[in-house]
């Protein structure tokens, strides 16, 4: 996720709020862009719990294990 898109939907998000509000297209590229952002959240913190060790009281460590549905 780029700056500029980032930037983009904070002034999407400022738009929205104003009494003109959003064009239907607006609204369809906010919705791209927020789907986009919240991908590249989820594969973020999905990289950050792999790489997570615990270590416990006599020194072992061991890597988190995925949660089992």
């Amino acid at each position: 996720m780029t700056k500029e898109k980032i930037e983009r939907i904070n002034i999407l998000a400022r738009k929205a709020k104003t009494p003109e509000g959003l064009t239907p297209e607006e609204i369809a590229e906010r919705d791209v862009l927020r789907r986009e952002y919240i991908e590249a959240y989820k594969k973020s913190l999905t990289a950050q719990l792999n790489s997570t060790v615990i270590q416990y009281p006599d020194g072992t460590r061991r890597p988190l294990r995925p949660k089992k549905p």
